[in-house]
């Protein structure tokens, strides 16, 4: 059974930086997409940043010059390090990955990991 797990949220203080990452576990697949979105209360889920298997990326225009979006394929890890975080980033970042797996080709998601930017 394919499973994504996210790691490094935490409390940063604005201005601050973190790293998350997430890794892909549960069998033989290949993965295509990788991406990051997040989802702050009362609001939707928004993508915050995405990753083909050949590299190129794609960030949403509130990431674009502080977030970077990265990916070792021989580990099956998508990572977001996040610079210059301000409170309107606070949010459940929540991975997500186009996957192969038992010839069925399907979008699955991690559990979220928790951000709160606060002083």
């Amino acid at each position: 059974q394919v499973q994504l797990v996210e790691s490094g949220g935490g409390l940063v203080q604005p201005g601050g930086s973190l790293r998350l990452s997430c890794a892909a576990s549960g069998g033989i697949f290949v993965i295509y997409t990788m991406g990051w979105y997040r989802q702050a209360p009362g609001k939707q889920r928004e993508l915050v940043a995405s990753i083909t298997s050949g590299g190129m990326t794609e960030l949403a225009e509130s990431a674009k010059g502080r977030f970077t979006i990265s990916r070792d394929n021989n580990k099956n890890l998508v990572y977001l390090q996040m610079n210059s975080l301000k409170p309107e980033d606070t949010a459940a970042y929540v991975c997500n990955a186009d996957i192969l797996y038992r010839s069925v080709r399907r979008d699955y998601w991690g559990k979220g990991t928790l951000v709160t930017v606060s002083s």
